[in-house]
Parts: structure tokens; C-alpha cells; sequence
């Protein structure tokens, strides 16, 4: 399939991920002190930044125009929307850190390279972290998927006060509107 548009998706047609409990254990864990490379050039490690910190994570976004990794990507649930996601915290970035975000970064398994071009592509006010080679997502046992021969992370959201996990959201359906899920949380349960 070409993915021709990235942004414009009918969720209608696109199959939801199921709550398969792959998350339920992450609430309440101290993140493993570990650097991951962000598209800013920056070593991050989670685990010290104090306040609180808003991580999604996603399998993986395309590229205009480009071929998708497999002909059936959409009909994998969970698998479509990881732009719409990037997208929707794009602009909710200003309301995210109004609401208590100290720190917003987005997450794949994705290189480095390609995540700067994608961050600079559109226009994101935040880093994004690669997490090429599984330390973090292994580290925490996030929910995965085999694609193509691919450990990819599925689709989820991690609110990190001081270094702990104190809420997920998981399964993230439709992408496009986990920001927006975020932002309510943060505005109900303030720092």
C-alpha cells in the first residue's frame, strides 16, 4: 500500500487494538536508568528528569509517498495512526506543558536518523527518542508487536512523575486523540 496521506485516516476502517492486558504491570515502576538518543542530539534518561514527564510511544510513522513495511499495515491493529498521534501532541504541546508537562518526547524503535527527519518534517516542538535497540522497551517490557521481522512497540502513553510510571494509557485508540486523552488526565490530577 502507498501511504499517499498520513494524516487523514476513516478510524471507521481501521481495526482497534484490544486491551490484551500487555500493559497492566507498567503503573507504579520506577523507569531503568538508561540513555536514549533523542532527535535533538541529546542523551535522555528518563528516570532522572525530576517533575513530570509525558512519553508516547508508537510502532512506527511512514513517509509520504513511501511503501509501507507490510502490503497489510493498516488491518494490523494498532498498527496505523503513528503520525496522527505525533501530530495531535504536536499541537497540543503549549496546552500539555500548561498543564503540568515538564517534558513531552515520543517513542519508537525507529533510528535516530530517520526520527530527525521526521521530527524536522513536522514541525515537532519536542524530541522524540529512539529506542533502536529495545533497552527501555525491554527494560520495562512495554507491549510489543512482530512486524516484518520487527520488534515494534505498541501504541500506548506513559504520565512519569519523578521517575515512575503513575498512569498509562493503553490500548491508544484512535491515535489521534490520545493527546487530547492526556491533557484531560493531566488537568484532572495536577502535580
Amino acid at each position: 500500500m502507498n501511504q499517499k496521506n498520513l494524516h487523514e485516516v476513516d478510524w471507521s476502517k481501521i481495526p482497534a487494538p484490544p486491551d490484551d492486558g500487555a500493559a497492566a504491570h507498567l503503573t507504579g515502576l520506577a523507569i531503568p536508568p538508561l540513555s536514549l538518543i533523542a532527535t535533538d542530539d541529546n542523551s535522555v534518561t528518563l528516570s532522572a528528569l525530576p517533575g513530570r514527564t509525558v512519553v508516547f510511544a508508537y510502532p512506527r510513522t511512514g513517509e509520504p509517498g513511501k511503501i509501507s513495511l507490510v502490503d497489510d499495515w493498516d488491518m494490523i491493529p494498532g498498527a496505523r495512526g503513528c503520525t496522527p498521534q505525533t501530530c495531535a501532541f504536536r499541537d497540543l504541546f503549549a496546552d500539555l506543558k500548561s498543564a503540568g508537562a515538564r517534558h513531552v518526547f515520543g517513542l519508537s524503535t525507529q533510528s535516530n536518523v530517520y526520527q530527525t527527519e521526521m521530527a524536522s518534517r513536522l514541525h515537532l516542538p519536542f524530541p522524540v527518542l529512539s529506542d533502536e535497540k529495545l533497552a527501555l522497551t525491554r527494560g520495562l517490557k512495554l507491549p510489543t508487536m512482530e512486524v516484518a521481522g520487527l520488534t515494534l512497540i505498541k501504541r500506548l502513553a506513559l504520565i512519569i512523575d519523578n521517575g515512575r510510571i503513575s498512569h498509562v494509557f493503553y490500548p491508544v485508540f484512535p491515535p489521534d486523540r490520545n493527546a487530547g486523552d492526556v491533557l484531560a488526565w493531566l488537568k484532572q490530577n495536577p502535580v
